[in-house]
């Protein structure tokens, strides 16, 4: 089917969708969209591994699990339709209406749960929705489709309500960005770039570059086992997950004991110039052989050797941003990590390792130290902190930490996003705001006014 069909019909299908289906009978639509992955994640996961060649298939399998309870999780109970709110103070009405046509272009890093959390934003608001996959991935995230589609067949939803382009190619992704009502790009810095310029509101995200900040006052063997676990779930390829972290100087015997008892392995001079020439061409742009791959591939392929249980290979930087290729992203569970004197020393070294690259995305602190914590939100450019807990699994929203549950993390002006929150349903909303004079409203006098 061409893209226009294909935009017709989910257009035509939108309409019948919007004026049939009530609150609570969407809400059966959205949980049982978030069931089906649920369900079949052992399938789904063993697929994506198998098609993408990276990542690891028992983390997929909880992303699955934990991805689509999270999304349902935020979404039940939710209004998104009719009447929103009406204002106490202004009698101001605000009404929930849908966008339309979406276009959800999604990554061979997530090739599940991201076309699952893009289908539920939009069915949760009345929307259609057609996934444009990776091509690298497009057999996990089409048939991640035609799942959802036969369960939601026998719930009575309109046929190409939600729909799915089979083979996909950037001129097809540039032509449906092109005629859909709103863009929501998760991918590659291109992608995203390539939805800004399509001419049609367009939701985009960051690059990662998680920056993690280690307290004097921490369980060192608890927070390593944190940042570690983090790096290295699903080889590295989630952009929420852990890159680089700073330490006191003045613990790093303790820090470094924590980081190897927890699976670290540090490399020395020779075999970091090994692993960084390997990762990084001369441009600085990452190998492809390297991203989502176990940290025995990548010593192999880069020439060097790991202990038989390595998790994590670390490598110490020489400067903050651009004086050391360590501070860059690094999509697979390669680590860098420099010391500090101060913690606000920490701190000016994981921004200037964000202006770098990274600038939005997301920071994480490890302290017991309120002001710490706070200084970091108040000093680093990113959009979430996220706070003794592992970043990769809860920078994407998690049921205790209050960011909203996605596989879209807006990184705001600093990442060249819309937004600087976690993309949601909202995002998937029109409004209409009626708005009379209320008469209980005093208007001052200009000598009130101007006192």
């Amino acid at each position: 089917m061409e893209i226009q069909e294909m935009v017709a019909k989910a257009r035509e299908a939108q309409a019948i969708f919007e004026r049939t289906f009530n609150q609570n009978t969407v809400d059966a639509v959205v949980k049982a969209t978030a069931r089906v992955v649920f369900d079949n994640a052992e399938k789904l996961a063993k697929m994506a591994v198998e098609e993408t060649k990276m990542g690891v298939y028992e983390d997929k399998v909880a992303k699955c699990r934990n991805k689509s309870k999270g999304v349902w999780y935020n979404l039940r109970g939710k209004k998104s339709m009719g009447i929103l709110e009406i204002d106490e103070r202004t009698d101001m009405i605000t009404i929930a209406k849908p966008v339309g046509v979406v276009c959800g272009i999604t990554p061979m890093t997530n090739p599940v749960v991201t076309p699952m959390s893009k289908i539920m934003f939009a069915l949760k608001t009345k929307n259609a929705i057609i996934i444009a996959p990776h091509p690298k991935s497009k057999v996990c995230s089409s048939t991640t489709v035609h799942l959802i589609q036969e369960k939601l067949k026998t719930m009575g939803v309109p046929d190409y309500l939600v729909q799915v382009v089979e083979e996909p190619a950037i001129e097809k992704s540039q032509e449906l960005m092109k005629t859909v009502d709103v863009v929501i790009a998760t991918g590659g810095m291109g992608m995203v770039k390539a939805a800004y310029s399509s001419g049609k509101p367009s939701f985009g995200v960051g690059a990662g570059n998680v920056q993690v900040i280690i307290d004097t006052d921490v369980d060192f063997d608890k927070a390593a086992n944190m940042i570690i676990t983090g790096r290295a779930f699903d080889n590295g390829i989630i952009c929420s997950g852990e890159q680089f972290f700073a330490y006191p100087k003045k613990d790093k015997e303790a820090v470094f004991a924590a980081f190897k008892k927890n699976g670290a392995y540090f490399v020395n001079e020779a075999d970091k110039e090994k692993l960084l020439n390997f990762m990084f061409d001369e441009k600085g742009v990452i190998n492809r052989n390297a991203v989502g791959q176990s940290p025995a591939v990548i010593a192999e392929r880069a020439g060097i050797s790991v202990p038989e249980g390595t998790r994590v290979i670390v490598a110490e930087a020489v400067g903050a941003g651009k004086a050391d290729r360590i501070c860059k992203e690094k999509m697979c569970p390669v680590m860098g990590c420099i010391g500090y004197d101060s913690f606000e020393e920490g701190i000016d070294m994981l921004e200037t390792n964000l202006k770098m690259e990274g600038n939005g995305h997301t920071a994480a602190v490890h302290s017991n130290n309120q002001g710490h914590i706070i200084m970091a939100g108040e000093t680093l450019t990113v959009s979430r902190v996220v706070v003794n807990a592992i970043s990769s699994t809860t920078g994407g929203g998690a049921i205790q930490n209050g960011l909203a549950v996605t596989n879209t993390l807006g990184c705001g002006t600093w990442g060249n996003n819309s937004i600087s929150e976690n993309f949601t349903y909202k995002h998937l909303l029109n409004t209409t705001r009626i708005a009379p004079l209320c008469e209980r409203i005093a208007i001052p006098s200009d000598e009130e006014m101007w006192r």
